[in-house]
């Protein structure tokens, strides 16, 4: 069993690692995606895009873990810069669907030196490391 002494340092904590590390992936992206014009969260909504075109508002959210609040201005602003376009599901309504404009499209080209640049600075056993957070975020989630 841990010493709960040790778990009140900021440093012996898991969450504070990965908390840091988030913070490092997010400063490391910046300059990569600045020529671009993107935010790394507006980068991950592309990446969902690009794997799977046309999604709905709600299926991004999921994905990303992200709540309309937080969705809606970044799709506006991927809208405002013509990367995407949103319009209402003709067969519900209440859906929006999400799809790339060919400018949109464009730029997957453009960012694809982006996975293979991070990936060799996270080095050899980064797919190890992402498999094994994964599977503590599938732990750490409330169970329904």
């Amino acid at each position: 069993m841990t010493d709960p002494k040790r778990c009140r340092r900021l440093e012996e904590n898991l969450c504070f690692a990965v908390y840091q590390a988030n913070h490092a992936f997010t400063a490391a992206y910046r300059p990569l995606l600045e020529p671009l014009g993107l935010t790394y969260p507006q980068y991950l909504v592309l990446l969902l895009l690009w794997e799977r075109d046309g999604l709905a508002v709600k299926e991004i959210g999921a994905r990303l873990g992200l709540d309309s609040g937080t969705l809606t201005p970044l799709l506006k602003r991927l809208e405002g810069a013509g990367l995407v376009a949103r319009a209402r599901n003709a067969a519900d309504e209440r859906q929006v669907q999400v799809t790339l404009t060919p400018k949109g499209r464009a730029m997957e080209a453009e960012a694809a030196a982006i996975f293979p640049a991070l990936a060799c600075r996270a080095g050899d056993d980064a797919a190890a490391l992402r498999d094994r957070l994964l599977e503590l975020a599938e732990r750490l989630r409330p169970t329904p």
